[in-house]
């Protein structure tokens, strides 16, 4: 049994990751992309002689065939019908290299391998082992394609991100690490296999894995844990995270993946929207498709799928939770790069996918891929959840006051307020890029109402005048009439964390008429999500108001009254619902969230030489106690990608600022991030971060 058999293996490791970018991933196994060559060397017994044909098979999943494009079985030199070709390369008598090019629609995951030999009627076949096949970002046949090099290093390569946060007036930056390349390829593969789509039919899931449509959808319900499918996070808005994890304290996504496969699959506790997309993120990078972080502000969730949050204040202005409809501070969900050959040419380009479960879609908590260019055309009616995203950018905002009879009247219209500044990281830097104008047109344009107007009509099947009903039913609830006077709150200065916030509400009489007005202010710490927390304020005053006079109104919110009550969203809502005297009830609705500034954390990297590989950075680190009362049980915690130092720290008086110096030795080139997180007794995760670039040495 002289068979020509081989005796050994290279799968050229280093030549492959190189061109193939993938020289960054922690496993060990072969990593490459489709639609793209890689080489293999084989060592066989005897040199091979005439009448002896070579070929491959590749196979993946549990039952692998050639209908469904999970078997391909193609010999040398040989155009198959599977896409799938090999090559020889230059070989002596021990050693043959071969060349094998996968096609650009390939199924992505891990392939086993086998060589056939042909001797005349005789097949002789030997295993070889796996390698991961990727999506291909570089190759111009991949459906993810992107043609620009800085985009695709930092939309696939880029470990580190920034996720805007705070509210449309007040935008914050925080620091979020991916490291998609941190030994998680394993986790993001297995994630596929516990999906209910791989449950219901492993082998039609596997053949669609070449679909980054497909995939970007099974991913985004994979990352809750909503479906009963082992999901990576569970979701809390409200109440206490007791022994979890706060949702404020993660800062990056391999810590939540490898705590998820190390619990086997258990969902970890807890994620916000940011959480949910950092991890969506890295999962989409870490397979090949170029993905990156939105932030939308005002971001509306319309439960009813009307186009319009109504929200419902009682007759003295307190906020009532009767309505199912919500608009959030801000939203984060992640746009991923690829074309949509089922919607046409147009729909190419960013595809909304958002992973936090608000909405089931066909029965599960997925959302997308909807095609941003569709959202902005009003197109609410195309696949995936386009209506439920352009909503969220563009519902109309409503507010109602219920009297105690029950009867409703809409004190407010705002067509303007919903989606705002939505916002991502800028490619090569960590500036914002505001990206409003692919999502809509300006408010207020004609396009922009001619669009709502035609989303409005798609979701009603009729042609659409302006008219609007509530949540709540009926039309029966009538706008009230313009009350003659105007209203807003200002800020005397800056609200700083720690401090009381001194507020002053401007009323101005807009008639000729002299106007009486009676003013029920109500206060309440809320969460980004705008639920409300605990009230912290109830105030009733009267104001008189002479023709065309405007009057200041000066409100004050102690410390005292504030500080045991704030989330780590640090924010507190101020409504002033002020009702003109003997005009049958007219009112004005004024509102305003305030977020509380807080510089704690303050980086300053000392080394004045460009930051060298191996060479040791120094770092002062200082933070403070903004409070008016001693704090103790002080921790920093610091995370550089996947190390994280815990520093226990000496009680901080009154106000007292301190500082410590952190040294590392950067072990490699390129940029990296820093992260702070500092908590005490009466306060937690307070964040900074620094981006240091490290040259090579």
């Amino acid at each position: 049994p002289n068979d020509l058999t081989p005796t050994h293996i290279s799968w050229q490791p280093s030549v492959n990751a190189a061109n193939h970018h993938t020289d960054r991933y922690a496993n060990t196994e072969l990593t490459v992309r489709r639609g793209q060559a890689f080489i293999i060397t084989l060592y066989f017994n005897r040199p091979r002689q005439n009448g002896e044909s070579l070929g491959f098979v590749t196979e993946i999943g549990p039952s692998p065939s050639e209908s469904h494009r999970t078997r391909a079985i193609f010999n040398l030199s040989e155009a198959g019908g599977s896409g799938w070709s090999a090559a020889q390369g230059a070989s002596d008598s021990a050693a043959m290299n071969f060349t094998i090019t996968s096609p650009a629609n390939a199924v992505i995951g891990r392939y086993n391998l086998t060589l056939r030999v042909t001797t005349g009627n005789k097949i002789f076949s030997r295993y070889l082992g796996q390698f991961v096949l990727l999506f291909n970002p570089w190759c111009p046949g991949d459906d993810v394609y992107m043609s620009n090099e800085n985009e695709r290093q930092e939309y696939v390569l880029n470990e580190n991100g920034i996720i805007f946060v705070g509210n449309a007036r007040y935008i914050e930056a925080r620091g979020w690490y991916y490291g998609q390349f941190q030994d998680l390829l394993n986790i993001c593969l297995t994630m596929l296999d516990l999906s209910l789509y791989y449950r219901q039919d492993p082998a039609m899931d596997v053949s669609r894995r070449g679909d980054p449509k497909y995939v970007g959808r099974v991913i985004s319900s994979m990352i809750n844990g909503n479906d009963n499918d082992n999901g990576v996070l569970l979701g809390k808005w409200q109440g206490s995270f007791h022994s979890h994890e706060n949702p404020s304290r993660w800062d990056g996504s391999v810590v939540i993946l490898k705590k998820w496969r190390q619990d086997n699959y258990r969902p970890v506790q807890y994620g916000q929207c940011w959480v949910f997309a950092g991890v969506m993120c890295t999962v989409l990078r870490c397979l090949g498709i170029p993905t990156r972080l939105v932030s939308n502000f005002n971001s509306a969730h319309d439960v009813d799928r009307n186009l319009s949050i109504d929200k419902y204040y009682d007759s003295s202005g307190r906020s009532l939770n009767i309505s199912k409809d919500s608009t959030w501070d801000y939203h984060v969900w992640n746009e991923s790069w690829f074309i949509r050959p089922d919607l046409g040419r147009s729909y190419n380009g960013w595809q909304v996918l958002d992973a936090t479960p608000q909405e089931q879609s066909r029965g599960i908590f997925q959302c997308g891929p909807a095609s941003v260019l569709a959202i902005k055309e009003g197109e609410v009616d195309l696949d995936y959840d386009t209506l439920f995203v352009y909503s969220e950018v563009n519902a109309d905002c409503n507010r109602w006051i219920v009297y105690n009879d029950g009867t409703k009247k809409r004190v407010y219209c705002d067509t303007e307020i919903i989606g705002r500044s939505i916002s991502t990281k800028a490619v090569g830097s960590n500036g914002r890029v505001d990206v409003t104008a692919n999502y809509k047109y300006p408010e207020g344009s004609s396009e922009e109402r001619r669009v709502y107007r035609k989303a409005l009509a798609k979701i009603l099947g009729t042609s659409v005048t302006e008219g609007r009903t509530d949540s709540a039913g009926g039309r029966s609830s009538e706008t009230m009439r313009n009350p003659g006077i105007a209203g807003k709150f200002k800020l005397a200065e800056p609200p700083v964390f720690g401090k009381d916030i001194n507020l002053i509400l401007v009323l101005s009489n807009l008639s000729s008429d002299r106007k009486s007005v009676r003013v029920d202010m109500s206060a309440s710490t809320i969460l980004y999500t705008r639920r409300t927390v605990a009230e912290i304020l109830k105030a009733a005053t009267s104001v008189e108001l002479g023709p065309k006079q405007g009057k200041h109104i000066r409100v004050k919110i102690p410390y005292t009254h504030y500080g045991k009550y704030l989330t780590t969203d640090k924010r507190i809502q101020v409504t002033a619902l002020c009702e003109v005297m003997r005009t049958h009830g007219l009112k004005l609705l004024v509102e305003k969230t305030i977020i509380l500034e807080d510089t704690n954390i303050i980086i300053k990297v000392n080394n004045f030489l460009p930051d060298v590989l191996n060479r040791s950075v120094s770092l002062e680190i200082s933070y403070a106690n903004p409070l008016p009362e001693p704090v103790s049980r002080c921790v920093l915690l610091v995370t550089l990608m996947n190390q994280q130092v815990k520093i226990n720290l000496a009680p901080l008086a009154p106000r007292e600022r301190s500082r410590i110096y952190f040294e590392f030795t950067p072990r490699r080139a390129g940029p990296l991030q820093l992260q702070v997180d500092f908590s005490c007794d009466k306060f937690s995760h307070v964040k900074g971060f620094v981006t240091i670039a490290v040259a090579p040495a």
